[in-house]
């Protein structure tokens, strides 16, 4: 009694033996273990049928007419469509060197006629299974490739993120840099919404570029902005130099002022020679450029508030009597010197030059002690 065929298709295979018999008995074993059979008889036949339907493994006889296995083989192997077909050679040739041409020309396993069921069944079963678990490790390996190329996508994705953020917030704290002193923006990038200092200990120094008004009102605006810009550059780098900070500029007028945010213990020295190489700095300008200018600078030392107003074009400024009269020091002042008050003039006499002016009317303060710094001792 026949054995039943399998109703579940296991897989297609393709047989090529050029012998009917061949052809037949092997279609006959395959189909009853459950397996879609095609067949070919010759090595032509076997290439037409394979690119019409891709079998899932073949059994190729050798000793064909025209074409035989060998050929056949190499020819399924040197295409990327076909080459990972396996290919059982099947034939009577028992010679070692056979044998070692047809592995050679890609095939994965050799079976001699004549042959037994059995041996055929276990040996195409083995070959599927092998092929469908390097299918499967391959599949495996598409979506791993894919997972490394989604990863490293995404690791990309984030890097870029991070440097346009970082570009970003170094654009933002360059730009907090350019009108804020550093601890100042800091702390507003920190999330502080209100800042306000006091200070007990300070120097603040006002200059006003004498003749600048008369120069400008003779000038094109790029002569003008141009003119002063090359000036209050040379006070940037002078305040730099000396540790002080530059609060701002008001038309031609410069404050700058030491001992914050930051303490710094010898401030009122590094204001006074900041106020004399102000000096020397026009004085070289006027003479590279054929110019008059000359500063009128006014000095005060005490206690002030410092913070940061407005919700826009915010600004940090200082506020308090000590502010007031050094500002009183320098519109009262006299052009081409540094008046000082009597505050700085006690804290300095050891270290640098004065001369006495006496008392002048200082505006909400009545008569006040003014004095002249000439230079260091």
């Amino acid at each position: 009694m026949n054995k039943p065929y399998f109703q579940k298709i296991r897989g297609s295979i393709l047989i090529v033996d050029d012998s009917l018999n061949n052809l037949t008995l092997m279609e006959r074993i395959l189909l009853r273990q459950g397996y879609q059979v095609k067949i070919a008889s010759s090595g032509k036949q076997a290439l037409d049928t394979v690119q019409l339907d891709l079998p899932d493994l073949i059994l190729l006889d050798i000793m064909m007419p025209a074409m035989d296995g060998y050929e056949v083989c190499t020819r399924l192997k040197a295409s990327d469509r076909t080459r990972d077909i396996p290919i059982i050679f099947l034939s009577a040739l028992v010679e070692i060197a056979n044998k070692v041409k047809a592995f050679n020309a890609g095939g994965v396993d050799y079976i001699t006629k004549p042959f037994e069921p059995v041996e055929v069944v276990t040996r195409v079963e083995n070959q599927l299974r092998l092929r469908e678990l390097d299918m499967q490790l391959r599949e495996k390996n598409k979506m791993l490739q894919r997972e490394i190329a989604d990863r490293e996508e995404a690791e990309l994705e984030t890097r870029l993120l991070l440097e346009t953020t970082k570009f970003q917030k170094d654009e933002i704290e360059e730009l907090l840099l350019n009108i804020l002193p550093k601890a100042i923006a800091e702390r507003l990038q920190n999330g502080q919404s209100i800042i306000a200092d006091s200070f007990s200990d300070v120097s603040v120094l006002f200059a006003d570029l004498v003749g600048f008004t008369n120069f400008a009102s003779h000038k094109t605006a790029a002569e003008t902005v141009q003119v002063l810009n090359q000036i209050f550059s040379q006070f940037d780098h002078l305040s730099l130099r000396h540790g002080l900070e530059k609060i701002k500029t008001i038309g031609d007028a410069y404050m700058v002022v030491g001992g914050l945010p930051e303490p710094q213990e010898n401030h009122p020295a590094a204001i006074a020679q900041m106020a004399l190489d102000m000096q020397a700095a026009v004085a070289s300008f006027n003479a590279k450029h054929n110019q008059s200018f000359s500063l009128r600078i006014g000095i005060n030392i005490g206690g002030v508030v410092a913070g940061v107003i407005g919700l826009t074009k915010f600004s940090y400024d200082l506020w308090g009597d000590t502010v007031n009269v050094a500002h009183r020091m320098e519109s009262n002042g006299i052009s081409g010197e540094i008046q000082v008050t009597a505050a700085v003039y006690e804290r300095l006499k050891d270290k640098f030059s004065f001369k006495l002016r006496g008392a002048i009317e200082i505006k909400g303060k009545g008569e006040m002690m003014a004095y002249l710094l000439l230079g260091r001792h």
